[in-house]
């Protein structure tokens, strides 16, 4: 069986628009889903990416997923997605962080990067050469929304969900 793991922001959980279409997305194309809980404390955000790699341990044990999709802090997930070759949706990746930009900066092809125009951890420029496809969405904030225009926010994020569903469905190829 094919496996998503999702990946929650700090402040961004299962629930939120993003990752729950994410997950539906996944469901009703027969994947199973792996989506770890986790809390994000002090010690969690002073090492981010053993924080998350530890989670994923503890979901997968040793196991690989087919495809990451990831908001946020989950892709603190993109060092150790870059190292086992697993592809991954990674939405509004920090890439402030060292860590995050070398990693996406490495990724193959098949990889897909969003981030908002006015989020201030979108930096594109700090990946160059990527053979990751970066979409940055126009007026959007950190949470791929765009303030005032409601339906505009909402457009922009269906879009978000095609290309997860293009992702997922390159799975079945």
């Amino acid at each position: 069986m094919v496996t998503v793991l999702l990946l929650a922001g700090a402040g961004y959980g299962q629930q939120a628009p993003l990752l729950w279409w994410s997950r539906q997305i996944a469901l009703e194309a027969g994947c199973d889903v792996v989506a770890p809980n986790w809390v994000v404390d002090d010690a969690a955000g002073e090492a981010p990416v053993a924080f998350v790699e530890g989670e994923i341990a503890t979901a997968l044990g040793d196991r690989l997923p087919d495809l990451v999709v990831a908001k946020s802090f989950g892709c603190f997930a993109l060092p150790w997605a870059v190292r086992n070759g697993v592809r991954g949706v990674w939405l509004t990746p920090v890439l402030t962080h060292d860590g995050v930009a070398a990693a996406l900066a490495a990724a193959a092809d098949g990889n897909v990067a969003i981030g908002g125009s006015d989020d201030p951890m979108w930096r594109p420029e700090r990946v160059p050469g990527t053979a990751a496809s970066l979409q940055t969405v126009a007026g959007a904030d950190h949470s791929l929304h765009v303030t005032g225009d409601w339906r505009r926010a909402q457009r922009l994020q269906a879009d978000v969900f095609e290309t997860v569903a293009a992702a997922v469905q390159a799975l079945g190829r």
